[in-house]
């Protein structure tokens, strides 16, 4: 990778977002958690939730990730309370979809996730930015099944 690749990689903007990342107090009592690493680079990312009539009340997220994933982290941190579990997986598809296969930026309210075109060159870079999402997903599900038990 070149000095100009890196510098398009890692723009200003990722690096701000990577340094403000949102929700990462750990909850107390959630009814999930999941913990999510990237075997490639062995980022990982913790997720905690809640949730009230089938939506995200209360987060947390423990991210080592890379600025990639971190910036990812806090764009899903900042646009993650009340989302449904459709929709944190309709997102999480549509950033795989956008980085793996040239799809179009996720909708709203994760469409800030365009930030990271520039990493769908870098496919050992996928993997973390896809974590806060892979684990939020799971661990909605495993709230729902925790709850219907």
């Amino acid at each position: 990778m070149s000095d100009a690749d890196l510098i398009k990689l890692y723009s200003g903007r990722i690096l701000e977002l990577a340094a403000d990342i949102p929700l990462t107090q750990r909850l107390e009592t959630p009814q999930a958690t999941i913990k999510r690493r990237s075997p490639l680079c062995g980022s990982t990312v913790t997720v905690d939730v809640s949730l009230k009539d089938g939506r995200i009340a209360a987060f947390g997220q423990d991210v080592k990730a890379c600025a990639l994933g971190q910036a990812a982290a806090s764009i899903v941190g900042a646009n993650i309370i009340g989302r449904s579990r459709s929709e944190v997986e309709q997102a999480r598809d549509e950033l795989k979809a956008m980085l793996k296969a040239d799809g179009p930026v996720p909708a709203a309210p994760f469409d800030e996730l365009k930030v990271l075109l520039p990493a769908r060159e870098y496919r050992n870079r996928h993997a973390s930015i896809l974590l806060a999402l892979e684990a939020t997903a799971e661990a909605m599900s495993e709230a729902e099944k925790a709850t219907c038990a």
